[in-house]
């Protein structure tokens, strides 16, 4: 098989499950390494992309727990660059370990990625994307008093979250060097949490308080690159329409226009599925001779070995 240039883009919620230590999710870490390692047993060059929603997340919670006059709470832009730099580090090292167990001298290294986001964007004059600690309406009201930047809404009956705006993607700023460190033969892990959002300004790229979608933007460094394969892992094997119906049905290989269809029916639940199938379709209408897969961590041998997964292609 010739050699191909794969992104693999990796959930938050795989590094992170009940215990939020660090301990815990690096050795989460080492299992996923496991699996990831088997592209560059095939001769893959391989791109990472990973999630940060739990991380960034209980880092806020921190923050805000912290946040005092001498200590102030770090804004958001900069917690999502101290997520990605730490999962980086955890996976960087846990790549590097089973690399060296499997007696394959490569490189490894991680990127902390500003992403270009458009100033004008519509997310930024409604932000809905639900991020750090849930707090009383009171303590919400009062700190939208004080701030009239931020606003907070109720969140599922559990309480009142910050929401922030989450902006599409337009530009990787950092893609040139990723796509120098992969013709080196270095893995390299970027665009962590969907990077760091930046705007540009007279005086330069200026972070912004907002999340990125880590699909989107694993899509658009797959684009810049010019990848062969976009793989976006979830929880499940495969995309299913009618999910958990008595007509459930397993999508394998499935064209742009029929998926597009599903979107239609609403057959893709927002924040969840539908991201991950909107930026497969993207990519594949970007680069119809390439494929898109969504599939899962654990379904990655099945994958290589009969590309077994949902599989989005281009149209006849």
């Amino acid at each position: 098989m010739a050699k191909r240039k794969v992104v693999v883009a990796l959930g938050g919620n795989a590094i992170l499950s009940t215990d939020a230590s660090a301990k815990a999710q690096q050795e989460a870490l080492k299992k996923t390494a496991k699996y990831l390692v088997k592209f560059v047993e095939q001769g893959d060059e391989l791109i990472i992309s990973h999630g940060n929603g739990p991380q960034v997340g209980n880092l806020l919670i921190q923050q805000q727990a912290a946040n005092s006059e001498k200590t102030p709470a770090m804004p958001l832009d900069t917690c999502v660059a101290m997520t990605e730099g730490s999962i980086g580090y955890w996976l960087q090292n846990a790549m590097g370990e089973v690399l060296k167990a499997r007696g394959i001298d490569k490189q490894v290294v991680s990127l902390v990625t500003q992403v270009l986001v458009d100033e004008k964007d519509p997310s930024f004059k409604k932000p809905s994307k639900p991020v750090g600690p849930f707090f009383t309406e009171e303590e919400a009201r009062k700190q939208m008093e004080n701030d009239p930047t931020v606003t907070f809404k109720e969140d599922a009956g559990r309480g009142w979250r910050k929401v922030v705006a989450s902006p599409k993607p337009i530009s990787i700023k950092e893609a040139s060097v990723i796509e120098t460190l992969v013709e080196q033969g270095v893995i390299t892990i970027s665009v962590g949490g969907g990077g760091i959002p930046v705007v540009e300004t007279a005086t330069g790229l200026q972070g912004r308080e907002a999340v990125i979608d880590k699909d989107f933007a694993s899509e658009k460094l797959a684009e810049i690159i010019d990848a062969d394969l976009l793989i976006v892992l979830t929880g499940v094997d495969n995309v299913y329409v009618n999910y958990q119906k008595p007509d459930q049905k397993k999508l394998e290989t499935v064209s742009i226009s029929e998926m597009k269809q599903y979107i239609d029916e609403n057959q893709f639940a927002p924040g969840s599925m539908l991201p991950k199938v909107e930026a497969a379709i993207a990519f594949v209408e970007a680069k119809p001779d390439a494929k898109a897969i969504i599939t899962s961590l654990e379904n990655i041998e099945n994958l290589l070995a009969s590309e077994e997964g949902t599989i989005i292609i281009a149209d006849n």
